[in-house]
C-alpha cells in the first residue's frame, strides 16, 4: 500500500532522512520506531505532501506521490494524525470532528460522525464543548476521530501515546487493535517500544534518519541491539 524507496528529505538544506526504505501492505500495522529527533516527524510529514524530497520514490497504492500536494494526499486517502493532537481549542468537538471530512469523506460525515462518537463515546458527551477544554487523552480521542472522519485507506499515528497516564496509553494501544481489527492498515510512529512491537506486524527502527534495523516485529522484540539501545538490557 506504502513504498518508501531512497527517501532522502529533511527541511531548507538540512538533510534528515538519508535514503530510507520502508513499505506498507494492505491489512498490516507496521511500527516506525526510534528516539526524538531520529527523523520520524520529517518522514510523516515528507510522506503526506508537507516537505517536498530531496530525493527517492513514494508510491501509495502503486501511484507516485513524491511532490504530490497534502490535499492530493488526503484525497487519496493517506491520512495523518499529528504528534502533539493539534485541535483547534476554540471550536467546539463537533467542529473538530466535522473539519476532518473536509476534503474526503463529506457525503458519508453524518454516518462517520456517529462511528467516531461509537467508538469514543466520551467525544459524543462532549461534542458542544470547546476542543481545548478536554484533557490530554480526550485530546487524543479527538485527533485520532478526526482522522478517522476522512475515512483512511491508511492511518499513520504519530506518537498517539505522547504524555499519556499508562492507564490511557493502555487503552490507546487496545483502540489501535480494534482500528486494525476493523481492516484499517495502521503506520505507528512511536517511541513506546514495548506496546508496538506488542501489536505491530513488522517493524522499522530509525537513527539518524537511517533505518537500521527493521524485519517481523516479534524478531526485533528479541533483537539485543533494539533491547540495549531502548530498553536499557
Amino acid at each position: 500500500m506504502l513504498e518508501i524507496a531512497g527517501l532522502r528529505a529533511g527541511y531548507g538544506t538540512v538533510e534528515i532522512l538519508r535514503g530510507v526504505d520502508l513499505a506498507v501492505e494492505a491489512g498490516e500495522i507496521v511500527a516506525l520506531l526510534g528516539s526524538n529527533g531520529a527523523g520520524k516527524s520529517t518522514l510523516n510529514n515528507t510522506v503526506c505532501g508537507l516537505y517536498r524530497p530531496f530525493g527517492g520514490t513514494i508510491r501509495f497504492d502503486g501511484r507516485g506521490i513524491a511532490g504530490t500536494s497534502s490535499m492530493g494526499i488526503v484525497e487519496a486517502g493517506l491520512i495523518q494524525v499529528p504528534e502533539g493532537r493539534r485541535v483547534f481549542p476554540n471550536l467546539s468537538v463537533q467542529d473538530n470532528l466535522e473539519l476532518g471530512s473536509y476534503r474526503r469523506g463529506k457525503r458519508a460525515r453524518r454516518r462517520n460522525l456517529d462511528r467516531v462518537v461509537a467508538i469514543f463515546p466520551r467525544l459524543g458527551e462532549r461534542l458542544k464543548q470547546s476542543a481545548g477544554t478536554l484533557s490530554g487523552g480526550e485530546q487524543q480521542m479527538l485527533a485520532i476521530g478526526r482522522g478517522l472522519m476522512s475515512e483512511p485507506r491508511l492511518l499513520i499515528l504519530d506518537e498517539p501515546s505522547l504524555g499519556l497516564s499508562p492507564i490511557l496509553v493502555e487503552e490507546m494501544f487496545g483502540l489501535i487493535r480494534r482500528l486494525h481489527g476493523d481492516g484499517l492498515s495502521i503506520l505507528l510512529v512511536e517511541q513506546n517500544v514495548v506496546q508496538s512491537l506488542a501489536i505491530a506486524h513488522r517493524a522499522y527502527v530509525l537513527e539518524n534518519g537511517r533505518i537500521v534495523l527493521s524485519g517481523r516485529a516479534a524478531d526485533l522484540a528479541l533483537h539485543p541491539d533494539l533491547r540495549r539501545s531502548y530498553l536499557g538490557y
